[in-house]
């Protein structure tokens, strides 16, 4: 049931796909399998297809739903690259990629532009404070089209959770800056090609060279110093402390995976989508197996 995977885990956000999608985020040799999958499924009323589009939901409006997002997205990338830009022009930040929905060609009114910043090491939270003033003081503290919420550093490149969403989130990024970063983190995380065999990533937007600014420049200068790395420490103890407080409902567990602050990783998910996508996940695949009898083998956090 490789395809029947791919099409629940895509339900989850209410996105169809097309066979080629599906082959793509499946472990399927050819795309004949993939097809010849699908078509048992229709049979069997397990899945449902309008026109070039495949969901385990029986709503052909999924499908337009789609293709206005994708049209969206398509017309705010241009944003979202200036964005990923100005991000690139701010010192320790090595590498920016596009990620979430965006990445993977979808954009609606209610969605975040998320950029995923790969920095220096023992500079990451000097990095995300530069950034995170900027978009309190010049952006009114609106993260709609500067949702930076993941950081790791250029000497932790592998991810350490694993499995089916961070998988995806990985796969389907968007680098844009940071070439000879993104070629060492793909290298380092060839576990997510476990997954996705038949994925790699979309760089058409990557640049090959990026110029910072003077002033970029002159503050990392300034800061590559023990000073630098005591307020590295500094901002990442204060941001630690405010989030414990803010953030007290999720337990332990939950709190250290979304919203992880290490000394080479930040990640800001309060609403730890990743544990929630799981848990849906499971959930859907729990009710295939009892309206068909089949055998969907779960998923792990």
């Amino acid at each position: 049931m490789n395809a029947l995977k791919v099409i629940i885990y895509f339900s989850i956000f209410k996105y169809p796909l097309t066979k080629e999608e599906i082959y793509s985020f499946s472990s399927a040799n050819h795309l004949s399998d993939t097809i010849q999958e699908l078509n048992t499924l229709i049979e069997q009323k397990i899945i449902f297809q309008f026109g070039n589009y495949y969901s385990d939901v029986n709503n052909k409006d999924l499908v337009q739903r789609r293709l206005k997002g994708n049209v969206m997205a398509k017309e705010i990338m241009p944003k979202a690259l200036r964005r990923a830009k100005l991000i690139m022009s701010f010192p320790y930040v090595e590498s920016v990629s596009i990620s979430g929905a965006l990445a993977k060609g979808y954009y609606d009114d209610e969605g975040d532009i998320d950029f995923f910043i790969i920095t220096k090491p023992k500079k990451l939270w000097l990095a995300r404070t530069f950034l995170i003033l900027f978009k309190k003081v010049f952006l009114l503290n609106s993260k709609k089209y500067f949702c930076v919420n993941y950081f790791i550093s250029s000497n932790n490149l592998k991810i350490e959770e694993q499995n089916k969403f961070t998988a995806t989130e990985l796969i389907t990024l968007m680098p844009v800056y940071g070439k000879s970063i993104i070629d060492s983190f793909i290298t380092e995380n060839q576990w997510a090609l476990d997954f996705y065999p038949n994925r790699t990533l979309n760089t058409s937007v990557l640049a090959d060279t990026f110029r910072k600014p003077i002033l970029s420049t002159a503050i990392e200068y300034i800061f590559d110093n023990k000073l630098g790395e005591k307020l590295d420490f500094y901002f990442r103890r204060i941001t630690l402390k405010k989030w414990k407080s803010k953030f007290n409902n999720l337990n332990k567990k939950d709190f250290e995976v979304a919203m992880k602050s290490t000394n080479d990783v930040s990640k800001h998910h309060p609403r730890d989508f990743q544990s929630r996508v799981i848990v849906s996940l499971n959930q859907r695949y729990d009710d295939k197996n009892k309206a068909f009898n089949l055998n969907l083998t779960m998923e792990h956090a």
